[in-house]
């Protein structure tokens, strides 16, 4: 959903017949080699229910998003498709993003700009929540929400919809997580009624953004993001729904895009950041339901590409662009005033494709650093945003510049009001994953999983004060002695972690970056205590600009409480001095600085880089 001026988001943001979908189906080309990337059967995730979290960040959040989607009054989320059907429409304006304007200027990305785009998302994250915690109120607003918008369907929905695409996806999410989360009988038959009434208005395949494939209305019409689609289709089919969306998946599968990663080209170059981030996640289905390795390759290669162009903090697309290799432009967008932007990363949609994508490859592959950098983003970006608001104020931009703060977008219910209330739900999900005979111990996260291992109930309790402090403690509860491994991440920046089962350290030693396996006979009040030592390191921008470091310790980036940046040297910033739980010192020539995670800033001004001498 682009603002051409802006290279941002909202910058980037044809009939076609069931027929025409399955003839493109067929003519797709997908590769079936299964080759050395493929490591192992996926990681299974756990259900939403079998994760409890203790009363921690993520659980705050995800109380404060749901509280606000409850709050939200029935006829004021159907509003704008009533309206669009030409059908009465009662109920309060929600307004902001959410507000259906005829006559919206597409120059003024403001009220009106993407009317009922998150109904979807909170259909979702109330399904979510339900599953998490089986209040029955949840449900039933639910079940009301999707019974009251199938009243609504209406091609005229979608032709008079900037985003048809984008919408559609949304819907499809909302649906399929009802049926699946929520138990809801008719999901399947509303969501073949969306899509019955979506197609004529769809583009049929994957079309890049500003590809003019309506043939009518203004240049903001050419805005949608098609190419994200495939992901949900493919799950949708995955959870029930039928062949037709794994054949629509099939035809929105981006294979230009694809295919130029999985051969290591630089693709993700000029794209806007979230949307073709989030198709990274379409190409994983690709690989999950089709087999086609190109997929995985794609994602792999496109994660990678990502990772050398991200922020300390782990966030990623500064102005919502994507940059060449080696490209200045990282480091242009945090200098101070007018010559950078503090706009370093969409928060809450950005993080939802980063979970998602990091999930699904470490699922698949294994890898640790995908739980690294899962871990990174949420203790740096989403997890320091500001709560959504009733009114529709909502966290858009993680603020890397040199003068950064945390401010609410200018525009209410904007596309983070949609991502933020999944990225509180999934937490748990992100947590802890299975194979069989193993369970895979992601995030550190007080909080308790559940699972049946041959005969024996088991649950694993995580306690402790990580990342504020080095030491995790993991509890064995189980009916009777079970055999099964236990896989606990050992960060990359964890030299020197310890394992003491019951006490006595274990005889494997951890290694930094890979997974610690466990393989016992584990038995009812079994004690593991994990060490991580939390070392003080700096990390520079990139390997253009060495003297612009950020200060970490464990995963927590530590940002300067600072008007103007000090001239420090890398020997005083790796001598700070921890004053409280989250506060450091570092003294320098002219006097001292405080330094805080990006969790415990409110309104302060910080930066997250200093220039080292």
């Amino acid at each position: 959903m682009p603002m051409p001026t802006s290279n941002s988001r909202r910058s980037f943001l044809r009939s076609a017949s069931l027929a025409s979908l399955g003839a493109l189906a067929a003519r797709t080309q997908v590769s079936l080699a299964l080759g050395a990337d493929r490591l192992r059967a996926p990681l299974d995730e756990f259900r939403y229910d079998a994760v409890s979290l203790a009363d921690g960040l993520q659980e705050q959040q995800l109380r404060a998003t749901t509280a606000v989607l409850m709050g939200l009054d029935e006829d004021s989320m159907l509003k704008p498709f009533r309206q669009m059907a030409d059908q009465p429409a009662p109920g309060i304006d929600l307004g902001g993003w959410y507000h259906y304007d005829p006559n919206f200027d597409y120059h003024n990305i403001d009220t009106g700009f993407a009317p009922a785009a998150t109904f979807g998302q909170w259909v979702s994250a109330l399904a979510r929540a339900y599953a998490i915690t089986g209040t029955p109120a949840i449900k039933e607003k639910v079940l009301r929400l999707n019974r009251l918008y199938a009243q609504t369907i209406s091609g005229k929905f979608y032709e008079r919809n900037r985003f048809p695409a984008y919408c559609h996806d949304k819907l499809v999410c909302g649906l399929m997580d009802s049926h699946y989360w929520a138990g809801d009988p008719d999901a399947f038959a509303i969501l073949d009624r969306t899509t019955e009434a979506a197609i004529p208005f769809l583009p049929g395949k994957s079309v890049d953004r500003f590809i003019a494939w309506r043939p009518y209305g203004d240049e903001s019409y050419t805005w949608d993001e098609s190419y994200t689609n495939a992901e949900n289709l493919f799950l949708a089919y995955q959870r029930g729904a039928g062949e037709r969306y794994r054949a629509m998946g099939v035809a929105y599968l981006d294979n230009d895009y694809f295919n130029a990663l999985a051969a290591g080209k630089p693709a993700l170059a000029g794209k806007h950041a979230y949307s073709y981030v989030n198709a990274l996640s379409s190409a994983m289905q690709g690989y999950l339901t089709l087999g086609s390795e190109v997929y995985l390759r794609a994602a792999k290669n496109g994660f990678d590409m990502l990772a050398a162009q991200s922020f300390a903090t782990g966030g990623w697309g500064p102005g919502e662009t994507l940059f060449e290799p080696n490209s200045p432009e990282v480091a242009n967008s945090i200098q101070a005033t007018h010559e950078g932007t503090h706009n370093s990363f969409e928060t809450p949609c950005g993080s939802y494709a980063h979970f998602k994508l990091t999930r699904y490859l470490l699922r698949v592959t294994g890898d640790a650093r995908y739980g690294d950098s899962m871990e990174r983003v949420m203790y740096n970006t989403i997890l320091g945003a500001k709560p959504m608001m009733a009114d529709g104020s909502t966290f858009y931009y993680s603020d890397c510049n040199n003068h950064g703060r945390k401010i609410y977008s200018d525009h209410r219910w904007p596309c983070c009001s949609g991502t933020m209330p999944q990225v509180a739900a999934d937490y748990r999900i992100n947590s802890y994953f299975r194979a069989p005979g193993a369970v895979y111990v992601n995030l550190y996260i007080p909080s308790t999983v559940k699972w049946s291992q041959g005969a024996a109930h088991v649950s694993l309790t995580q306690t402790g004060q990580y990342p504020w402090s080095s030491a995790v403690q993991l509890k064995i509860d189980a009916s009777m002695p079970a055999d099964f491994t236990l896989h606990l991440r050992i960060p990359q920046w964890a030299s020197g972690a310890t394992v003491a089962i019951n006490g006595k350290r274990a005889t494997r030693v951890p290694v930094a970056g890979q997974f610690l396996a466990l393989r016992r006979r584990w038995l009812p009040g079994d004690r593991i205590d994990l060490d991580l030592p939390l070392t003080l390191r700096l990390e520079p921008l990139d390997g253009q600009h060495p003297n612009i470091v950020a200060l970490l310790c464990g995963p927590l980036v530590l940002m300067p409480i600072v008007g103007e940046l000090p001239t420090v040297t890398r020997a005083q910033l790796l001598a700070a001095n921890r004053i409280d739980a989250q506060t450091w010192e570092v003294r320098h020539a002219a006097g001292s600085m405080r330094l805080q995670p990006f969790t415990a800033i409110a309104d302060q001004q910080y930066a997250t880089y200093l220039v080292v001498s």
